[in-house]
């Protein structure tokens, strides 16, 4: 109990430091907020309520799946309020941040909220532009990037390691640490695998 709370305690005291050096790399570097990942899915970063309109108008976004905890959004992000009133559909799967991946069943919740998505497209006509879900943790590296990660798989059938060299040609700087590939290969080996057999 005393180790979890050190590591909430932690990505609680980390969280503002570590989002400024994130905006300080998107300056910097080849780095971007946010990619396309696929025809359904953008990877990315903290959405600030500046970046709104952008998101609606330019990519058109009609979901969010955070993986962020209440206190990384209440300042900075659209609350599931706000991104309402924008008739986008919010999905929270709060998540500590650096050394916890989501547990299974939020992986398989965040996987049916994207593929509802899916679905609304193949109904969409030829012209209208196509509904997108932005799904974001702090940096769109690590909690998010496993999230996208499992949603490739359902709808690939790749294995963990293919799914990861796809997300690395779409976002270089992903972040993928021992819990969040043993998160990939848990969901690989109940939802994939066993589905193949």
């Amino acid at each position: 109990m005393a180790n979890a709370f050190g590591v909430k305690m932690f990505a609680r005291v980390t969280f503002y430091p570590s989002l400024f050096y994130n905006i300080f790399m998107e300056r910097v570097s080849s780095r971007r907020w946010y990619d396309r990942i696929d025809e359904t899915v953008i990877l990315g970063a903290l959405p600030f309520r500046s970046m709104t309109k952008q998101l609606l108008e330019e990519e058109n976004v009609k979901g969010v799946v955070s993986m962020n905890e209440d206190y990384e959004l209440w300042l900075l992000s659209n609350t599931a309020e706000d991104w309402n009133k924008h008739n986008v559909k919010f999905l929270q799967l709060s998540t500590t941040d650096i050394f916890e991946a989501p547990c299974q069943e939020k992986l398989k919740r965040g996987v049916n909220f994207i593929n509802q998505f899916r679905i609304l497209k193949m109904h969409n006509k030829q012209n209208e532009k196509m509904p997108t879900v932005y799904v974001h943790c702090k940096a769109g590296r690590t909690r998010s990037a496993t999230l996208v990660g499992c949603y490739l798989m359902m709808k690939h059938g790749w294995t963990p390691e293919e799914t990861v060299d796809y997300m690395r040609s779409k976002r270089q700087h992903i972040l993928i640490h021992k819990p969040q590939w043993q998160a990939l290969r848990i969901f690989y080996d109940n939802e994939i695998k066993a589905s193949k057999s």
